[in-house]
């Protein structure tokens, strides 16, 4: 393979706190784990050419919690790996236990472990099976 590789664990400890905070009764307590700096996007298609990209920093992850359906959709993990402090997040939407649609999460955190940018992008169109 081309270029140098950085040393990965095979496991993304924030990420995988992050998706089950999200999947909780309390998806709010994310917003403990987020630094000052902190600026997001997530790209959510549904299919077709309709796709939602909810961005901006911490007030704007306060809407996007806000809006999101509760108690039916949990995301699951496929694979996952950590570099420093990077890690990625490879997983399944499931609503109500059905596969729904994949997902890709990439998470870049301070060093006191809180996330500083965050990108997260979601389709139905491809499913890692």
């Amino acid at each position: 393979m081309p270029g140098t590789q950085t040393p990965t664990t095979p496991s993304a400890p924030f990420l995988s706190e992050w998706f089950a905070l999200l999947d909780s009764d309390d998806a709010s307590r994310i917003l403990d784990l987020i630094s000052d700096d902190f600026s997001f996007s997530i790209l959510f298609s549904t299919g077709g050419d309709g796709a939602t990209d909810f961005h901006g920093g911490r007030a704007e992850m306060e809407g996007y919690l806000a809006q999101r359906e509760q108690g039916t959709r949990t995301h699951h993990l496929l694979t996952a790996s950590a570099a420093g402090l990077d890690e990625l997040f490879l997983g399944e939407v499931r609503r109500s236990g059905e596969p729904e649609a994949s997902f890709v999460a990439s998470a870049r955190l301070d060093e006191t472990g809180r996330v500083r940018r965050l990108l997260i992008g979601r389709s139905p169109a491809v499913r890692f099976e």
